[in-house]
């Protein structure tokens, strides 16, 4: 008996010797609505955008973290500030400095 793929091959030719006069239609009509499609997703993704950005996004801001100045040394972004400890209420009072 035939497989799955021989019976899809015979198809395939089927199709094509059967409906060999439509085959063009049937690619332009493909490829207009590829253009339609590409075109949509163009103008969903503008839209998206907020206007006057043209494409350039600002400084991402991450809560939690802070930005020292550009002409900081590497030393001093080596060592990060000290954190309180979550357990530890604040009291006000400043903690010793290890």
């Amino acid at each position: 008996m035939f497989g799955l793929s021989e019976v899809a091959i015979i198809l395939v030719v089927v199709i094509l010797v059967l409906a060999a006069k439509k085959l063009p239609d049937l690619a332009r009509s493909a490829g207009k609505s590829a253009r339609i499609l590409k075109a949509e997703a163009e103008a969903a993704a503008a839209k998206d955008e907020p206007a006057g950005t043209d494409g350039q996004t600002g400084p991402r801001v991450i809560p939690g973290e802070t930005v020292g100045p550009k002409s900081a040394t590497p030393a001093d972004s080596a060592q990060p500030a000290a954190a309180p400890h979550p357990a530890q209420p604040d009291s006000g009072q400043p903690r010793p400095q290890n």
